[in-house]
C-alpha cells in the first residue's frame, strides 16, 4: 500500500488558550474527511503569557498529529511563520490563523486545486471587510494601493496568510533567510502558479485581534521598506525638484533686485517655507534611519528565534 501524502497545517498562536480547543476541534473534523491524505497539526507558540503552552502539551500527548514549537519570548508572527515552514514535514504545507477567520473545511478545495487543476499554490484573500470600520477599510485599501506602486507585489487586496502550497513553493520562501521579513512579500517575489480564492471575512469565534492599527501602520511600514527601496529614490526626485525649484527663485530674486530693488518683506512666508522643508527633509532622514536600521539588524545576522520547548521534550520526559 503506498505511502499517503502528508499535509502539515502551521498554526501561530499567541495567548489563544480560548481559541486553541475550537481550533482543534474543526480542524481534526476536516482531517477525518480528508482520507486521502495524512495530518500533522504545527502550533507556533509565540511567547504566550496564558495557559496556551499548557493546552498544546495536552493535545500532544493525547494526539500524535500535534507538534508544537514554544518560542523563549515573543518574536512576531513573521518569525512564527517562518519556524513553522523551517519544521513542516508535509509533502503540502499550509498557514492558518487559530482564530478560525482562516476557516479549514476550505483545505479540501485548496488540496483539489493543487492536486487535480495543476497549481503550486491555493491561497485565500477576503472579497469585502464590511465589518471594520470606515477608517480602517479606508487605511486597507490605501495600502494595497500604495504596497502595490511602491513594491510591485502582486498581491489581491484582502490577502490573508492562509495558503496551501507544495513543498517546493515552501523549501524557495526558507531559502530566503533574511531577518527583516515579510512573508506576502516572499510569496510574491517567488512566482509559482497560484489560484487566489475570495471568501468574505469571517468574525473571529472568540478572544480579541492582536492587530490594532497602530500594529498595522508598523507593519506596513515594514512591508514597504522590506521589499522596496522606491521610498529612497522618491525622496531623492523630491529632493532634486526642491534643487530646482530653488534655483528657478534665486535667478528670479537676482533678476527683482536688478530692475526694481528688494525692498525687505516677506518673512512670514520664509518661515513657513524653511519649516516646510525642514520637516520634508526630517521625514526622508527618518526614512534613510528605517533603511539604516534594516542594514544594521541584517549584518548582525541574529536568529529570528529561539525555541524554549517542542513535543519532544514531552517525548523525553516520559522515556526517562
Amino acid at each position: 500500500m503506498a505511502k499517503k501524502e502528508l499535509i502539515t497545517c502551521i498554526v501561530p498562536c499567541f495567548n489563544e488558550e480560548e481559541v486553541i480547543p475550537i481550533f482543534y476541534k474543526e480542524i481534526t473534523k476536516v482531517s477525518s474527511k480528508m482520507k486521502m491524505v495524512d495530518f500533522e497539526y504545527l502550533f507556533i507558540d509565540d511567547g504566550s503569557s496564558d495557559k496556551t503552552l499548557k493546552i498544546l502539551r495536552d493535545y500532544a500527548q493525547k494526539d500524535k498529529r500535534v507538534r508544537y514549537i514554544s518560542f523563549s519570548k515573543n518574536y512576531g508572527k513573521e518569525a512564527g511563520m517562518y519556524a513553522g515552514l523551517n519544521n513542516a514535514k508535509g509533502d503540502y504545507v499550509a498557514i492558518m490563523d487559530v482564530d478560525l477567520q482562516d476557516p479549514p473545511s476550505l483545505l479540501k478545495d485548496m488540496y483539489k486545486y493543487i492536486v487535480e487543476d495543476g497549481y503550486d499554490v491555493a491561497a485565500i484573500y477576503s472579497s469585502s471587510h464590511e465589518d471594520y470600520p470606515i477608517i480602517r477599510k479606508g487605511l486597507t485599501k490605501l495600502w494595497y494601493k500604495i504596497n502595490y506602486k511602491l513594491s510591485g507585489n502582486q498581491e489581491k487586496p484582502g490577502t490573508r496568510d492562509y495558503r496551501l502550497m507544495k513543498r517546493k513553493v515552501v523549501e524557495s520562501i526558507i531559502s530566503m533567510r533574511e531577518f527583516n521579513r515579510y512573508t506576502r512579500g516572499l510569496y510574491s517575489y517567488v512566482g509559482y502558479n497560484v489560484k487566489w480564492i475570495s471568501i468574505p471575512t469571517p468574525d473571529r469565534v472568540c478572544g480579541t485581534t492582536k492587530y490594532p492599527i497602530k500594529v498595522l501602520v508598523k507593519y506596513s511600514l515594514e512591508a514597504i521598506t522590506s521589499t522596496s527601496s522606491k521610498p529612497l529614490t522618491i525622496s531623492a526626485h523630491i529632493g532634486l525638484l526642491f534643487c530646482l525649484i530653488s534655483f528657478i527663485f534665486m535667478i528670479a530674486i537676482i533678476i527683482k533686485t536688478l530692475i526694481f530693488g528688494d525692498p525687505v518683506s516677506g518673512w512670514p512666508s520664509l518661515a513657513c517655507i524653511i519649516t516646510f522643508l525642514s520637516g520634508l527633509q526630517l521625514f526622508f532622514f527618518g526614512i534613510l534611519g528605517l533603511y539604516i536600521s534594516k542594514i544594521y539588524t541584517e549584518v548582525k545576522s541574529r536568529p529570528l528565534y529561539f525555541i524554549n520547548e517542542t513535543e519532544k521534550d514531552i517525548i523525553n520526559k516520559e522515556e526517562d
